[in-house]
């Protein structure tokens, strides 16, 4: 059987890979697995969702699992990602369910989950989940079955956590939020205001079917522009679920999450609270990056694609500060996940206590140009034998020497190996990641 769970928890087309029936036995196979033990009463569990319309009938199915299960449900409604992990932790809940599908188009949708204190689950524990939907238990009933409450302000308790972790007053940044019309169109603005900023909104008004369209951190055109025509001083763009955050200067140019992690990275080692001398990023990450963070004599720790893994480096080594360039950024001193509207408030706070403007700090790293090309249709497990490829790719390196980076990675559930590379000019990346790409096609390419 085909693993369920991907890298970011079950993700998929709504009402069709992933139905209301498989929504709820997800919800009574983890009722079955996440609680600890440790409740004195029912195990309770923290419900969240984004705006899409299909979040309205999963949430209702997962809500009903988990109660059918003998689980309290306190059902959060609709807020950001890193809010359900957050109220998790607060609250001492047993875990959290978001449904999201995060960056991904409308129709789809996701369910992710939080363990007790907010951190996503290992491989082995959603691997139990999954083995405990073959084998139902038979559910409680009368005064086992588990209650469902809603209410507790729980945007207000998460925007009053992610004010409280910041110390300067943004009075007198002029900032365009886009929140994608997603999970963070009412708390991202609000927690920059309260901060003391001047916001003005673009895409923050969902209606269930706008999240993520043509908006966002995925599309950013829009935010460029306002940034332009309204003066400010920064934008900020968040997606649909709000774990991600990018970012906009004055002159309506794109700084992305390795100039965003470098920025908090460098802001950090000066205030002496970089966890180790050390930031962690995955294999994605920039070259650019990389140079900057041993120009100012910072380590960098490197994971595999994907912030869980990003998280668990963290965990494991103890650093504090993580992230991935398409703008998960992870600040363990105040989150547990991902999460936007965090990184934008320490972002701009960053921007005010050195009294300079986003583009100047965004200059801590030349980011080189960067190709990726997806090779469809080949045998991603032959990659490691092929000596074609491999002399290639040799060769690739010894013509870029240290002003450039390959990289080949097989998709984890297609067959493609996606090419990347990176070098001093963008010419020079697109014809190396041509004749890689070519070369992966020729030789490993599965049988018509």
């Amino acid at each position: 059987m085909s693993r369920l769970f991907g890298t970011d928890g079950v993700r998929g087309l709504a009402n069709r890979v992933l139905t209301a029936p498989l929504a709820l036995d997800l919800a009574v196979a983890a009722a079955q697995v996440l609680p600890d033990g440790s409740a004195a009463d029912r195990p309770v569990a923290v419900v969240g969702r984004d705006p899409r319309a299909s979040g309205e009938f999963l949430s209702a199915a997962v809500v009903a699992g988990l109660a059918a299960s003998g689980v309290d449900v306190w059902d959060v409604g609709v807020v950001p990602t890193p809010a359900v992990a957050f109220l998790t932790r607060d609250a001492g809940a047993d875990f959290g369910v978001m449904l999201s599908a995060s960056h991904n188009p409308m129709p789809d949708n996701g369910i992710k989950f939080f363990a007790r204190g907010g951190l996503k689950l290992p491989d082995d524990v959603e691997q139990r989940i999954e083995s405990a939907m073959a084998d139902p238990v038979v559910g409680p009933t009368g005064a086992g079955v588990g209650r469902v409450r809603s209410g507790g302000d729980p945007v207000g308790r998460y925007v009053r956590h992610v004010v409280g972790t910041v110390d300067q007053d943004l009075s007198g940044l002029r900032v365009v939020v886009d929140a994608a019309n997603g999970a963070a169109s009412l708390a991202g603005p609000r927690v920059l205001r309260e901060l003391g900023a001047e916001v003005i909104e673009i895409h923050t008004a969902p209606d269930g079917y706008n999240i993520n369209e043509n908006c966002g951190s995925t599309h950013m055109g829009d935010l460029q522009e306002a940034v332009v025509a309204e003066g400010a001083h920064v934008g900020i763009a968040n997606d649909g679920d709000a774990d991600r955050c990018l970012a906009v200067d004055a002159e309506g140019r794109i700084v992305d999450g390795d100039q965003i992690m470098a920025i908090l990275a460098v802001a950090r080692k000066e205030y002496g609270t970089l966890r180790g001398n050390t930031v962690v990023a995955t294999v994605m990450s920039n070259l650019g990056f990389r140079i900057a963070m041993s120009g100012h004599g910072i380590d960098v720790f490197e994971t595999a694609v994907g912030d869980r893994y990003v998280l668990e480096a963290m965990l494991s080594e103890g650093y504090t500060l993580g992230g991935e360039q398409s703008g998960h950024m992870l600040l363990l001193d105040y989150a547990t996940t991902g999460d936007g509207v965090l990184t934008a408030a320490h972002l701009l706070a960053r921007m005010v206590d050195a009294g300079r403007p986003l583009a100047e700090l965004a200059a801590v790293m030349h980011r080189l140009p960067q190709v990726l090309v997806n090779v469809r249709d080949v045998d991603r497990a032959a990659l490691p034998d092929s000596q074609e490829v491999a002399a290639a790719v040799t060769a690739a390196e010894e013509r870029l020497g240290s002003a450039g980076r390959v990289l080949l990675r097989p998709s984890g559930t297609e067959p493609l190996i996606r090419v990347m590379v990176e070098a001093e000019s963008a010419e020079d990346a697109e014809a190396i990641t041509g004749e890689l790409a070519a070369v992966v096609q020729r030789h490993l390419s599965l049988p018509s």
